[in-house]
């Protein structure tokens, strides 16, 4: 089974979903439609920590220079099942949160090839489905290297997993205790939502 942890800017809901996903959510924290008028056109930045036992994702709101927390969680397929099952479930997982929220953009973390050929093959896996997902659901994709991520949260290239998720609740108060999956995930969105006005389609 998919779990997803999931914390929404919305009305409260749970259930599950065709794919098994359990969601487990919260009250809305403050009105979106507040956010709408404050500066210009908002958008949906949806960014991707993928992995084939965890992808995590956060969605956040930019607007102009403010950021709002809207939601984040974890894809954790059913590590008993097949690869392509496996796969499938990122994607499909991936799909859904598209439908539900609707992100203009969406930024996903690199693959580290000096993670040893086996794991930096099963990440490219996973992370290959996540983006064909969005790609099918017309989101338009930045990647961006792990050291990029970091320099624009913490202002170092090596920084470790305990200083982005400080900085992302810092940045995203709303968020509160973030998993570390789902944190370098809204690490990897207020990375696109800082480079989005330079960032054209492809590897920034």
């Amino acid at each position: 089974m998919s779990l997803i942890y999931h914390k929404y800017l919305g009305a409260p809901w749970t259930g599950l979903d065709l794919f098994g996903t359990k969601r487990e959510t919260l009250s809305r924290d403050s009105p979106l439609q507040a956010q709408n008028g404050l500066m210009g056109t908002p958008v949906r930045i949806l960014g991707i920590d993928p992995g084939l036992r965890h992808t995590g994702w956060g969605l956040i709101v930019s607007d102009g220079p403010r950021l709002s927390y809207v939601a984040h969680g974890v894809i954790s397929p059913d590590p008993d099942l097949a690869l392509a099952e496996r796969l499938a479930v990122i994607f499909n997982g991936v799909s859904e949160l598209i439908g539900l929220h609707s992100p203009q953009f969406a930024g996903v973390e690199e693959t580290l090839v000096n993670a040893g050929a086996q794991s930096a093959l099963k990440l490219g896996q996973a992370r290959g489905a996540a983006m064909t997902a969005l790609a099918v659901g017309s989101v338009e994709v930045a990647e961006f290297a792990p050291r990029r991520i970091k320099q624009a949260i913490v202002g170092t290239g090596k920084a470790d997993k305990d200083q982005i998720a400080f900085m992302v609740q810092r940045l995203l108060p709303r968020a509160g205790q973030v998993k570390a999956d789902a944190a370098d995930a809204l690490a990897c969105a207020i990375c696109t939502a800082h480079y989005r006005p330079v960032v054209a389609r492809g590897v920034a």
